[in-house]
């Protein structure tokens, strides 16, 4: 309960009300960084079902592109009338075109189909700084752009469709994004990644008023990595499958970056090539729980106080959208009171942590809950009546929690706070999907909160979280063992008590 931001299903694809269906329509890339590779890779990773035309096949590696050759247009037409003919299309990417004659085949095919969902990322010029599409094919290209609803150029393209110098700063690169909406018609993903900074934000720009908002930004840290071959496709395939599920250009973007900012971060686990390396489209998907492990051994022991709090009346009625307000209030005011004592216990994780990076994530997780408890009373307990003082299930789980940091062992300490990030994340993850499943009826009061499950950070924190108390559990000895499921499994009850606290309290 530590977040209101909670996890896709740790253990699995992110699921949501179907599984889309995405076409890709790009070229291949045999090193599998980019392309039609990275696509199929992307969409996976975000629990959609890919498909590819093949608009041209390239010799190249990490280190670059040496040769280009694009199948007859009529041959791709093929290809594109066999998968529409028999299967439902719930989204499009477009990346490489190579030539005039297979632009002309994908726009009568769009012409024809009218997908859904059409992200067009105008592939001219690779990371590498090699050309992708010949400059006689360039008008053909920008003719195409308006039957996109989503172009996510690089600024060296976005410079290329307009006729300008590339952008040197955000506010250029901005404004063409602006021009080229308004020439288009289409919403435009405005990309920092190649300007200079600490920095690399993106922005979705708009001037049909398929947005709230002309210019919606999205910040974040630049991630300082060789690896970004195929960043582009991977990127705008993930949008178009998010796209398909949550049909929200703007949910879409702060669903994918931090996802692609994790892929960049993780492209280094891969070892590929001797050049520009591929990011890592599956860094969020752990591997399954090896039997035997640690961590497995927990997951058996968690699994009745799981069931349980799924068979709880405020699950139901959080779900269902009729839980009494009161006892959601109640709710989170003690999940303010909590995180407060809750990231105590994490900080002193990270004063008992063995290695810097564990040191780090707990000091991090311990700020973020501070964050949350601030923000819980600016927004929802700042303007909705709540009792005051510590419940005595808060109290309990406090003291727990306490008790076992004072213990001096390092490895009870993180078994004790793991169900804290891994039972949060499943009722999350399951609630999520339920109100996708159901919808997402109008007028469900607690609409705004559940959408928020689909926070990729949260899932991150959760597998990083297991993957340390795995860890901490094989370094122990047997002794420390049998303490740390002990202390895991009292918390594990503790999470059935806390969310079965606003009907005892009432």
């Amino acid at each position: 309960m530590p977040l209101p931001t909670a996890s896709r299903v740790p253990f699995g694809l992110p699921a949501g009300r179907d599984v889309p269906r995405v076409l890709s329509i790009a070229g291949s890339d045999p090193s599998g960084g980019a392309g039609i590779q990275a696509d199929l890779k992307s969409i996976a990773a975000h629990g959609g079902y890919g498909m590819a035309a093949i608009t041209a096949l390239t010799a190249q590696n990490t280190r670059g592109v040496q040769s280009v050759h694009v199948p007859p247009a009529a041959f791709l037409a093929q290809q594109l009338d066999a998968v529409s003919d028999d299967i439902s299309i719930d989204a499009v990417k477009i990346g490489m075109l190579g030539d005039e004659s297979v632009i002309r085949a994908v726009r009568e095919w769009l012409g024809k189909v009218r997908p859904a969902v059409v992200v067009l990322d105008p592939v001219m010029v690779a990371t590498s700084g090699d050309r992708l599409l010949q400059e006689s094919a360039e008008a053909a290209l920008r003719e195409l752009l308006p039957l996109a609803h989503l172009l996510t150029p690089n600024l060296p393209e976005l410079a290329l469709l307009l006729g300008t110098e590339p952008a040197q700063n955000w506010d250029a690169a901005l404004d063409q994004g602006r021009r080229l909406a308004d020439a288009t018609g289409a919403t435009v993903l405005v990309k920092g990644g190649h300007l200079a900074g600490l920095d690399c934000p993106d922005a979705l720009v708009n001037t049909a008023g398929l947005l709230d908002q002309e210019v919606v930004e999205v910040r974040a840290k630049r991630i300082s990595t060789r690896n970004s071959h195929g960043t582009g496709c991977s990127l705008s395939s993930a949008m178009a499958t998010v796209q398909a599920r949550l049909g929200d250009w703007e949910a879409s973007l702060r669903t994918v970056k931090p996802w692609l900012a994790g892929a960049l971060e993780n492209s280094g686990q891969l070892e590929v090539g001797q050049g520009n390396g591929p990011v890592h489209h599956f860094h969020h998907v752990p591997p399954v729980l090896a039997e035997g492990s640690f961590a497995a051994r927990l997951w058996a022991e968690a699994r009745q106080d799981l069931d349980d709090i799924y068979a709880l009346d405020f699950i139901g009625g959080l779900a269902s959208g009729d839980l009494p307000e009161k006892d959601f209030a109640y709710y989170l005011a003690q999940d303010a009171l909590y995180l407060n004592g809750y990231s105590r216990v994490l900080a002193r994780a990270s004063a008992l942590a063995p290695s810097e990076a564990e040191q780090l994530f707990w000091a991090r997780s311990a700020q973020q809950c501070l964050e949350v408890e601030s923000e819980l009373h600016r927004s929802w307990l700042s303007t909705r009546p709540a009792p005051d003082g510590l419940g005595p299930v808060t109290k309990s789980y406090v003291d727990h929690l306490t008790a076992a940091s004072a213990s001096g062992s390092y490895a009870v300490l993180a078994a004790a706070v793991l169900p804290c990030f891994w039972l949060y994340a499943e009722v999350g993850a399951t609630l999520h999907v339920r109100f996708l499943a159901s919808g997402e009826p109008a007028g469900h009061a607690y609409a705004d909160w559940l959408r928020t499950y689909a926070d990729e950070g949260f899932a991150e924190a959760t597998r990083q979280a297991i993957a340390i108390v795995d860890a901490a559990g094989r370094r122990a000895s047997d002794h420390e063992k049998a303490a740390m499921v002990t202390a895991f499994k009292q918390s594990c009850r503790l999470e059935v008590d806390f969310f079965d606290a606003p009907r005892l309290h009432s």
